[in-house]
Order: C-alpha cells, then sequence, then structure tokens
C-alpha cells in the first residue's frame, strides 16, 4: 500500500484519487474548495460521470479514500503527490500553468519526507522541469529529496473509470528513472502496457496524442461537407476508410465539431508551443479552423431551411459537449445557440444532466422537461448531442406538436429515409443533402 495525494478534484483528480484507492492504496483529495471538499464528503459529487459516486462512496467506507483542503493533512507522510489541478487556456491559447504553481510551492514548503512529485495535470512540455526547479528554489538551500514525473492522463468523460481500469497504455517520464518505475508499480495491478520515457517526451505524448485525434474528428467533418456538396454519405464513406487496418474506425463519426476540456484546449497550446519554438504549425490551424467552421454551417442550413431566424423557435436536443457527461466547456450546442440567438431566434432545449450549468450562463434560453416539450411548437428541432435516450424518439408524436418540420441532425443519430418519409426536411452532416443546387433537403 502506498500514500497518495491527489491535488484537485476535478474530473482527473477525483476519478484518479478514487481508482488508485480501489485499487487498496490509502490516498486523500486535496482541493483549496472548501465548499467542494464538504460536499463530497457528503456524497455530492461536483461532476457527472457514470460509477463515480458508487466509487468515491465505498472507497470512503473502506477508509482508503478521505477528502481535505488542509495541505499540511494532506501531505503529510505521502510517497507521491500528484498534481491534478486545471491548466485554462490563456489569451494566446498557451495553458495557465498558475495553480499547479501553488503545489509545488506548497510541496516545496511543507514536505519533508522523500516523495514523488507526479504531474498528472496535461502541461506543455518543459513544465515538469519548470516544477522542479521551483521546488528547488523555493527550499533555498533546504535538502528535499524528490523527483518530478509526468504521467499524463488518458480519461475520456463519460467513460473515465472504465479508461483508468483498463487502460491502453500508462505512460511514465523523469529524468530519474527509478522513480517512474515506483510509479509504474502504482499501475501494476491494471497489468497494462507501461512505457517510460523522459520528462519531455511524456509531456508530449500526450499533446500529439489529443491533436491527432482532433485531426481525425476534423478530417472527417471536411470530408462531410464535401459529401453534402457532392451527394455523398459520409457514414458510408467513413465506414469505406475505417475498414481499411491503416486507418480504423474510430473517430471518424462526422458531426458538429469536437469540444470540452481537452481537444480545444490542447490543440490550442501544442499550436502556441510551436509558434513560440519557431515552427509553422499549419495542419493544426486548420483543425481548429475545421472545427469552428461546423457550427457555422449548421446555422446556414437552419438559416436557408426556415428563409431566415429571426423570430424562429429552435429546439435543442443536448447541450453538454458529448453523451455522459454535464460538461459544458466548448460545447458545440452553446456556440450554436449563442449564433442562432444573435440571428433573433428563440431557443428551447433539453439535456439529460447539463441544464444546470447552462441556466447560469445563458438564463435567456427555455430549459424543458424531456424532448417532446422541446420539440413544441419548434420551427426547428436541432440534435446536438447523442444522448442514448434521443436514439428512438417517437417522430410521429413530434410531427404532430412541431410548427415546421425542419430536423438538423447534428450528430447523423437518425435515419434520414423514414423520417423523410414522414414529411420531415431532414439534414444531416455530410448525408448528401446539399443546401444549394437539385440535390435538396428532400432527397429530390
Amino acid at each position: 500500500m502506498s500514500k497518495l495525494c491527489v491535488v484537485g478534484t476535478g474530473y482527473v483528480g477525483l476519478v484518479t484519487g478514487a481508482c488508485f484507492a480501489d485499487l487498496g492504496n490509502k490516498v486523500i483529495c486535496l482541493d483549496i474548495d472548501e465548499e467542494r471538499i464538504n460536499k463530497v464528503k457528503q456524497g455530492i459529487m461536483p461532476i457527472y460521470e457514470p460509477g463515480l459516486e458508487q466509487l468515491v462512496a465505498q472507497n470512503i467506507r473502506s477508509g482508503r479514500l478521505s477528502f481535505s483542503s488542509d495541505y499540511q493533512e494532506g501531505l503529510h507522510q505521502a510517497d507521491f503527490a500528484f498534481i491534478a489541478v486545471g491548466t485554462p487556456s490563456g489569451v494566446d491559447g498557451e495553458a495557465d500553468l498558475q495553480y499547479v504553481r501553488q503545489v509545488a510551492e506548497q510541496i516545496a514548503d511543507l514536505v519533508d519526507h522523500p516523495i514523488i512529485v507526479v504531474n498528472k495535470s496535461t502541461v506543455p512540455v518543459g513544465t515538469g522541469d519548470w516544477v522542479a526547479d521551483i521546488i528547488k528554489k523555493r527550499r533555498n538551500g533546504r535538502p528535499l529529496d524528490f523527483h518530478v514525473v509526468s504521467n499524463p492522463e488518458f480519461l475520456r468523460e463519460g467513460s473515465a473509470i472504465n479508461d483508468f481500469m483498463t487502460p491502453d497504455r500508462v505512460v511514465l517520464g523523469s529524468v530519474h528513472r527509478e522513480s517512474a518505475a515506483l510509479a509504474a508499480q502504482l499501475y501494476a495491478p491494471l497489468r497494462c502496457p507501461v512505457l517510460i520515457t523522459d520528462l519531455r517526451t511524456a509531456e508530449m505524448i500526450k499533446y500529439a496524442s489529443n491533436a491527432f485525434l482532433a485531426t481525425r474528428i476534423s478530417f472527417i467533418n471536411e470530408i462531410a461537407n464535401i459529401c453534402d456538396e457532392l451527394g455523398a454519405d459520409v457514414t458510408e464513406v467513413a465506414r469505406g476508410m475505417g475498414l481499411d487496418k491503416r486507418i480504423g474506425l474510430s473517430f471518424l463519426d462526422a458531426g458538429l465539431g469536437w469540444g470540452g476540456s481537452c481537444f480545444p484546449k490542447d490543440v490550442k497550446a501544442l499550436a502556441h508551443m510551436a509558434v513560440l519554438h519557431g515552427t509553422q504549425p499549419q495542419l493544426l490551424q486548420a483543425v481548429m479552423d475545421i472545427n469552428r467552421n461546423q457550427r457555422r454551417r449548421a446555422v446556414v442550413k437552419l438559416r436557408k431551411a426556415l428563409g431566415g431566424l429571426n423570430d424562429k423557435t429552435i429546439g435543442i436536443l443536448g447541450l453538454s459537449f458529448k453523451p455522459n457527461t454535464d460538461d459544458i466547456r466548448e460545447a458545440p450546442a452553446l456556440e450554436i445557440i449563442h449564433l442562432l440567438m444573435n440571428e433573433g431566434a428563440n431557443i428551447q432545449a433539453y439535456d439529460p444532466q447539463a441544464m444546470p450549468g447552462v441556466a447560469k450562463i445563458m438564463p435567456a434560453i427555455k430549459l424543458c422537461s424531456d424532448p417532446y416539450q422541446v420539440a413544441e411548437k419548434a420551427d426547428a428541432l436541432v440534435l446536438a448531442t447523442e444522448w442514448n435516450e434521443f436514439k428512438q424518439l417517437d417522430f410521429e408524436r413530434i410531427r404532430e406538436i412541431m410548427n415546421g418540420l425542419v430536423v438538423l441532425d447534428g450528430r447523423n443519430l437518425w435515419d434520414p429515409d423514414t423520417l423523410r418519409r414522414m414529411g420531415f426536411t431532414y439534414f444531416g452532416v455530410g448525408r448528401g443533402t446539399m443546401i444549394n443546387g437539385n440535390n435538396d433537403a428532400d432527397g429530390k
């Protein structure tokens, strides 16, 4: 059993702490937000993640998992200090490391025993060296036996616990290979591939991985836009591509683009690092431009189908950036809503988990109790997030309660032929439904 202090109780920190406790370690999760800590102690999770509430409760009962807002308590005799705090984007896309600095300073001030500092936050290449320098300078000549290890996370919101427990790989980087090997022992029960590298390579693996996945999504969205103009179906194109073993099917789902806390921030940060060091990240810039354009194309389709958006009522199904999370950071739905409201549209929306967060930042939209209230008297219906409960809607009922019959399927979830036979004007993403020319939304 090792003693771990995990600093930060967001998506990464809370899942990491709970999972390591479940593997038999003694874990204390630390956060300076006392209200958040008090709520977690009461079983109230700050985030929605399937299975997390039960996992936290189970490990609190076992005595392996506890929570604190006191650094002294959290770091006392800890073998490992995991830094899992936020690194939001700055003005130019750079990662804001102020919270990482604060943790490093607390470690320098309070720890007087051997400790391994593990960077779990997504940080720019070179941050591991920077953290080590902060601790050394802050000690002001007082010796401390410590080493920094980079351990980038690859958790997907909505399936984070499964991703932690059954990882494709664990990446650990350090200038002190023995410390990386000790960190690797924490993951030994998972029996997964472990890659040990130097610090900067481990940090780069995280950014390169996310940038590549974002690139795949933007690539298939660009193909989808071409399919719309040429009358092809991107879902079949993607399948035909993905059956090639060199390509694969993952992340080839055309839609409204990527969002969330990782892809937007990490692609921006990588592009910023590239420019800062004299390289030209042209591909990364194109990836971001295509993603932004997907939301605008959705608004263009609605504007043309409805003959304008002023005073139209648009129903939005899904507000979180992906299913099985309440995270609305960089959510495509919110950008589309913003664009629609700028043109005078009225918005009514529903999401199984994300509505409390949306209510705080978009009080002008009507939040509904279910998908059918969203459709009621709507001129158009937009699917923005592919929650399971949206897969089998009663479109006979929806047809009766809508004012118009325009459907924009932003995730290609529904069958175009079925909806068109029912009288709907259906638009997908790359389903061969041009907004100009002869191949119109009715397939004529």
